[in-house]
């Protein structure tokens, strides 16, 4: 995926892209140029292609050669490079360095951590206090970083909202569902899937807690707003696919994978959940924490069907839901559907057929017989040979979506709240933040469709997907380098950023910008944009200990601004 000719994008006042330094525009202006950069379309095409639809030539045992593989490895099995990390992938290969993530024991939860902090008081009932701090706390903080960055990615896949939760401990339901989403993330899908299902906080966002059988004297009918995204966001899909997750066709038509008679039969076997508590508006928010129970008054009566599968009527609501939920998780769509959405969150926005038809491959066969083994499937994305080889082709690769360009920054330069604070907040605001932040998605549909073509640009043209593009615009840019032009200068609250690596290297730029690039980009970073920040830096003084660190911060701002970066291959 790679920048084109584009009109530049010249920043206005109010967009304030400016000096990291505060002592030269040098970094400003390149930092503008790299923003320009940035707006322009990718090139078309797709991503490496290879031959076959089996599993992939299995490079488990393969060893990286160089620091640079090692640190574009974990730039896609995690969130940052650190030397610790680009050592230990060296030294134990891909695999090890993966079974010792799967492993790794999760760090203390989100609903500990705000009950801990005093968030589960009365006056935090109708408040979303803590929820960000936790978040970030995680995603920056925590040692299981192949977790998180895999529950990031299922969070943009069965998408949950804090801003969509109008109830009573909407901060609680949120900890919890992300919590349940570190536990389930490394099982088997239809575990998954279920815990997604029953979950307080899906249960509100999408209406199913609390949905009622038909009354036939009032005309009211079970809410189909669950059964409808289950299929077409979390199961399914639209249409019916292929192995390689290319769509059927008949006479030139897609087919479609469900009809609406069948969301309206499957939203009656939705109905009869709701909190497994007594006082839902009351001072113990644990309720959060667990699955929703049933109650079977509630429940439509007669036989339910799910697609072209009958469920009795003798089956109570549990076994009914069980029954829908084994009959989606069954259908061929589930693996190319949730393989290639996968593939796009960890490593290219527009995978070839082949390697989405490998994956799909793993999630309907483990090797042993199971079906939807998570753990699996992220090796065997993470271990193809499309993702180990950088890709060539003008279309390969994904933008990298803006958190985890804050993210991967702060874990970089070790930025840590020694107060446990963790205070970087909602960073959704487009102007001035990131125009994104976690759990904040303003709809079901996540902040970008996996589906996304930009529109005017030679990816549009040559039908490349690139999801994260949907957020990329003029006012996104300027307010990411705005932001991060602020981070970089002063951390945040009780969290500031430790140059120490930076500053031992500040009166060799180059070195200084290669290391910086080595960690950030993988080794993506042309030697032509190294020599052009490294020069840029050069022009900022160093004799004095401040002159050291202006000179750390334009060279870290400019990497975060350039395109090469900002573009993962």
């Amino acid at each position: 995926m790679t920048a084109a000719a584009h009109t530049p994008f010249a920043p206005t006042d109010d967009d304030r892209v400016v000096d990291a330094t505060s002592t030269s525009g040098t970094s400003a202006a390149l930092a503008a140029a790299a923003a320009a950069a940035l707006l322009a379309a990718c090139g078309g095409g797709g991503g490496e292609t290879a031959d076959g639809s089996g599993p992939d030539s299995d490079p488990q045992n393969s060893v990286p050669p160089t620091d640079a593989q090692a640190a574009r490895f974990l730039g896609q099995a995690g969130f940052a490079a650190s030397a610790t990390d680009i050592a230990a992938v060296k030294s134990s290969g891909y695999a090890r360095w993966l079974d010792q993530q799967f492993a790794a024991p999760r760090t203390q939860g989100h609903y500990d951590w705000l009950v801990a902090k005093g968030y589960n008081a009365e006056s935090f009932r109708n408040s979303l206090s803590g929820v960000d701090a936790t978040l970030w706390r995680k995603l920056i903080g925590s040692p299981d970083q192949l977790r998180q960055r895999v529950v990031l990615a299922l969070s943009e896949i069965f998408v949950v909202s804090m801003t969509g939760l109008p109830v009573s401990w909407a901060n609680m339901a949120t900890a919890g569902y992300v919590d349940m989403l570190e536990q389930r993330c490394f099982g088997s899908f239809r575990a998954l899937i279920e815990g997604v299902t029953l979950s307080p906080a899906m249960g509100v966002f999408l209406a199913m807690r609390g949905n009622r059988k038909e009354d036939p004297r009032t005309g009211r009918q079970p809410d189909e707003n669950y059964a409808r995204e289950v299929m077409q966001l979390f199961t399914i899909g639209l249409n019916q696919l292929n192995p390689d997750g290319t769509p059927k066709t008949s006479n030139g038509k897609t087919i479609d994978t469900y009809t609406l008679p069948q969301i309206t039969e499957l939203a009656r076997v939705f109905t009869g959940w709701d909190f497994d508590t007594t006082d839902a508006n009351g001072a113990d928010p644990s309720y959060m924490t667990r699955p929703m129970k049933h109650t079977a008054s509630r429940f439509s009566t007669g036989a339910k069907k799910v697609l072209d599968v009958t469920i009795p009527e003798t089956a109570d609501g549990p076994a009914a839901m069980k029954q829908a939920l084994d009959t989606l998780v069954a259908h061929p769509n589930v693996g190319p559907f949730i393989g290639r959405q996968l593939i796009q969150r960890l490593v290219a926005s527009n995978p070839s057929p082949a390697y989405v038809q490998r994956i799909a491959a793993v999630f309907d066969n483990n090797g042993k017989g199971e079906r939807g083994d998570l753990r699996a499937v992220i090796r065997a994305i993470l271990l193809d040979s499309e993702a180990r080889q950088p890709s060539t082709a003008p279309g390969g690769g994904k933008l990298r979506e803006p958190i985890l360009r804050l993210i991967q920054w702060a874990r970089s330069v070790n930025l840590t709240s020694p107060g446990d604070l963790w205070a970087i907040g909602d960073t959704s605001n487009p102007a001035t933040r990131l125009g994104q932040s976690p759990l904040r998605s303003g709809s079901v549909f996540n902040f970008f469709r996996p589906g996304y073509v930009p529109p005017n640009s030679q990816l549009g043209t040559n039908n490349v997907t690139a999801p994260e593009f949907q957020l990329c615009n003029e006012s996104t840019v300027a307010g990411y380098l705005n932001f991060m032009q602020s981070l970089i200068g002063n951390g945040i609250g009780d969290m500031k950023p430790d140059y120490t690596a930076d500053l031992a290297l500040a009166a060799d730029p180059a070195a200084m910008v290669q290391r910086q690039a080595l960690v950030m980009a993988g080794g993506d970073l042309s030697a032509t944009t190294i020599t052009t920040i490294a020069t840029a830096v050069a022009t900022i003084k160093a004799d004095t200990d401040a002159g050291k660190l202006n000179r750390v911060k334009a060279s870290w701002l400019m990497v975060l601004a350039a395109p090469e970066y900002q573009v993962q291959k």
